[in-house]
């Protein structure tokens, strides 16, 4: 029998692990293949590459369920004959309406290794089979079993020795080194498992100095990495004792049990951006926190932040519409965890995942949600629909101009006299007012903030400035002049030469301010003293400020 393993990633970099660990496990069987798609390829290509297979396998998600079935269609087009096998957390839970979908023959919910092995040691008769839905005679059979697959069978495996490992480079490389949470989080699909397994150390180890030799971003799929401190530590140790330049390691932690010795092992021995940490916040109101059965103390998780933040890039998630959380909670919670200033600040939007409690119980808060993936909230008795549309206009304004950094010392400036969760909320108004969040130029979205700032804080002096070097920071060439006009050339030219640049290496821009840029981008205070600003570009790397001098 030819069978494919296949997917549809979000994005080229990513790599699915289930894929290799499935195929790794049954390479024995004459006629196993796999092979990675992007969900943004067509359909009708992606189902010519698969045409010549028996059976097509499909590991299918939230992000990619919806394409995925449009490559089964466009499959069954080509040859009736193939049939289709679904796996993956989006089949997983609700699958029997899937299964009457002509395009889908087979369905594998939870884990995959024990069902797909017999799967294919008895195709096509599956009546003996556990764990897999497929139809006889128009009638869906299936036959349920709780044998869960002993993740020790993993001792000594390496997922991703059956590709060129020169690839691995240039793409997330995923990671686990265990299965399960121990938190019931009703919102989240990892709360239905939990009972945590843990691969074998030395294995662990072992696939990690694989990934660290031939890759470069690695990131760690556990969902509280640091529930056993002295396994957390010794994860780290071996990290330092392993990784090469450009190695970076994701984790996902939850911050208000990170162990005191974890905070000290940090602050003493790893270096500054050598870790992520994904931590998830959600709210900061305990109700909402409470109807969901999930427990987190911001005091403590904030407490932490602050104390790793030196050392450890910080990617912080919200969710907006959980239950109990009105408007004026969402803001509330926006400002206390935008006050920790992350690099990247996630605003996501609550979604009723299939098998998740939330989605069984959506009626006692009246929620209503989109009926096809991603299961959006659309409203509930805590947000009305217009709430939750002001909501999507100030996340765009978020991962403009704070996640994308083109405006961060912008909103540094503006925090600390306004509410941030309101104003990107008007400037996220304003910019879809006259422009498009995903068809614009980049000088288009500072003149927007130019002008929105003018409209909402025409008192402010500084303001502009302060937008303008954020602009002139951005580019790696020298950009076209606005906001702030460049003092003289020959002037210019003095200036540069008293701070012996290379004029002939490297473009130059200088600037007369109001106050001391650089003592603001270090301290975010405002001391008011006419400084000139030079700003060097290489034409490889962002700007960079050079220098920043009193005005004599």
């Amino acid at each position: 029998m030819q069978i494919l393993l296949t997917t549809l990633n979000a994005k080229y970099i990513h790599m699915n692990l289930a894929l290799r660990i499935l195929y790794g496990q049954n390479k024995h069987h004459e006629g196993l293949a796999w092979r990675e798609f992007v969900i943004k390829e067509n359909p009708a290509d992606i189902a010519k590459a698969c045409a010549h297979y028996e059976v097509v396998a499909f590991s299918c998600y939230i992000w990619n369920i919806t394409q995925t079935l449009a490559v089964a269609r466009a499959l069954k087009e080509i040859n009736s004959n193939i049939k289709i096998l679904l796996g993956g957390p989006e089949v997983s839970y609700d699958w029997q309406e899937l299964m009457l979908l002509p395009e889908v023959d087979f369905i594998i919910p939870g884990e995959g290794e024990i069902p797909f092995a017999a799967f294919l040691n008895n195709y096509p008769n599956l009546s003996q089979v556990s764990n897999v839905a497929y139809k006889e005679n128009e009638t869906v059979k299936f036959t349920p079993s709780a044998e869960q697959f002993d993740i020790l069978n993993l001792a000594d495996f390496n997922p991703y020795v059956f590709e060129d490992a020169k690839s691995i480079l240039n793409k997330v490389a995923y990671i686990e080194t265990s299965r399960g949470c121990p938190y019931k989080c009703e919102f989240c699909l990892a709360s239905l498992d939990n009972k945590v397994r843990y691969l074998p150390t030395q294995t662990i180890k072992d696939n990690l100095l694989f990934l660290m030799n031939h890759g470069k971003v690695i990131k760690f799929l556990d969902r509280t990495f640091n529930v056993k401190k002295d396994f957390t530590l010794d994860i780290f140790q071996f990290i330092l004792d392993n990784h090469k330049p450009g190695n970076v390691f994701q984790f996902e932690i939850t911050a208000d049990i990170v162990h005191p010795d974890i905070i000290r092992f940090i602050q003493e021995k790893v270096p500054p951006g050598l870790f992520r940490f994904e931590i998830g916040i959600q709210t900061v109101n305990q109700q909402a926190n409470l109807a969901v059965s999930r427990k987190q103390n911001f005091e403590k998780t904030s407490g932490v932040i602050r104390q790793l933040q030196n050392k450890i890039e910080m990617h912080l998630d919200l969710i907006v519409g959980l239950p109990l959380d009105y408007l004026s909670d969402i803001a509330h919670s926006f400002n206390q965890v935008f006050a920790l200033h992350p690099p990247e600040l996630q605003l996501g939007f609550l979604k009723f995942l299939k098998g998740t409690p939330v989605r069984e119980k959506y009626e006692q808060y009246g929620f209503r949600f989109d009926p096809m993936p991603p299961y959006q909230i659309i409203e509930s008795n805590y947000l009305s629909e217009a709430e939750l549309h002001s909501i999507t206009h100030m996340e765009e304004a978020l991962e403009l101009y704070w996640n994308k950094k083109r405006a961060v010392q912008t909103m540094l400036y503006l925090e600390p006299q306004n509410n941030m969760f309101e104003v990107l909320t008007q400037l996220g108004i304003w910019f879809s007012q006259r422009s498009h969040f995903h068809k614009h130029n980049l000088e288009e979205s500072f003149e927007l903030l130019s002008t929105f700032c003018a409209h909402y804080f025409p008192a402010d002096d500084l303001l502009q400035e302060i937008i303008a070097l954020d602009y002139y920071l951005h580019f790696k060439v020298k950009p076209k002049t606005l906001f702030l006009e460049e003092v003289d050339r020959s002037l210019k030219s003095l200036l540069i030469k008293a701070e012996g640049l290379n004029q002939h290496k490297y473009r130059f821009m200088v600037f007369k301010t109001q106050f001391n840029y650089a003592h603001f981008m270090l301290t975010q205070q405002i001391e008011r003293l006419p400084h000139y600003v030079i700003i060097q570009y290489d034409g490889v790397q962002k700007a960079q400020m050079i220098s920043c001098q009193i005005i004599p």
